[in-house]
């Protein structure tokens, strides 16, 4: 869940005084990652490591009593530092059992109970179901079937066909042509998916539930787009040492001298790798203190040309460089 650093009142605001809340700064949505995807989808990495974190701040809020009510790709933000999406944006939220709120969810990520509750809502009716923590889950599930399928299914969710048999739709995305992931954990996915998607929300998986989906037992490596697009405080350079370099020790503490000079330009560096051997092979790995020099580095490194070659500049997961774990099959 997004950090507040403060609250303060603006009192020169054309409206009059108006309170401010003081954020954390994020990095890319899930809204732009769909709109990099160019209609193939995300990685499963990516969706397995977005479920997870929404799933888990789901649980916390709902442990907690409280209702998001407007989960949808651009209210869910990846933190550089942290190495994780947040959820942003709660000002639809409401203490379950105390809805204060009348019209709630974005439209194409609305339960059916709260399009329900807001259609009776403008017609001035009460509705005699309360919403609960169930439409989160529902949006989420709208959100992981957008990013699998890299398509917005507004007008599909709200067709006569969904409505009479969403479950058929769901297999028809699934068993698409265009899809190229492996069938087990696409199956997986498929039916954590349809456990979020219910009509009626008692039957709904809780977010609690749905964190023990055999779908997050399965071990992803990131795709290198997903690598590109998500900045972390570490930046893995490619395409800068040949074998020859790797097997001439004084050529080696050379060029390893001339990166970590070049890589300070933008930052600290706290460590610096370049492995001799697979997996990660003549690749450099440079982790900075924060992921704003990071970025900083990526940006400037990206098409510099060393040692006569064009250099590639992606970020690398802070957790995985940590524990020692290079990824050896990067798509």
């Amino acid at each position: 869940v997004v950090t507040l650093y403060g609250v303060f009142t603006n009192h020169y605001s054309a409206n009059g005084p108006s309170r401010c809340l003081l954020l954390e700064l994020l990095d890319i949505s899930v809204s732009e990652l769909l709109l990099h995807s160019s209609n193939q989808g995300c990685s499963m990495w990516m969706i397995q490591h977005c479920a997870r974190d929404v799933l888990e701040a789901l649980a916390f809020l709902h442990h907690k009593g409280y209702v998001h009510a407007d989960l949808k790709p651009r209210n869910i933000l990846w933190s550089a530092e942290e190495e994780c999406f947040k959820l942003i944006d709660f000002g639809l939220s409401f203490k379950e059992g105390n809805q204060d709120v009348k019209y709630i969810q974005t439209d194409g990520y609305r339960a059916p109970e709260a399009e329900l509750q807001n259609c009776l809502a403008q017609a001035g009716l009460q509705s005699e179901t309360e919403c609960t923590s169930a439409v989160d889950l529902w949006s989420l599930g709208i959100v992981l079937l957008e990013m699998f399928s890299g398509m917005k299914l507004k007008h599909t969710v709200q067709s006569q066909e969904w409505k009479t048999n969403s479950s058929a739709i769901i297999d028809r995305i699934f068993a698409s042509e265009g899809v190229v992931n492996s069938a087990i954990p696409a199956y997986h996915l498929r039916d954590l998916i349809k456990s979020m998607l219910h009509c009626d929300q008692g039957k709904r998986a809780s977010a609690e539930m749905a964190l023990c989906s055999p779908f997050f037992s399965i071990p992803f490596a990131p795709h290198i787009e997903d690598l590109v697009m998500l900045p972390t405080p570490v930046l893995r350079l490619l395409n800068v040492l040949s074998d020859a370099s790797l097997q001439c020790e004084e050529e080696y503490e050379d060029i390893l001298e001339d990166i970590r000079e070049e890589c300070q330009k933008y930052g600290p560096v706290v460590s610096l790798l370049i492995p001799k051997e697979n997996p990660g092979k003549g690749q450099v790995f440079v982790e900075y203190a924060n992921a704003g020099d990071s970025k900083a580095a990526q940006k400037m490194l990206t098409g510099k040309i060393f040692d006569g070659k064009f250099v590639v500049a992606t970020f690398y997961p802070l957790s995985a460089y940590k524990r020692g774990y290079l990824y050896q099959n990067l798509l």
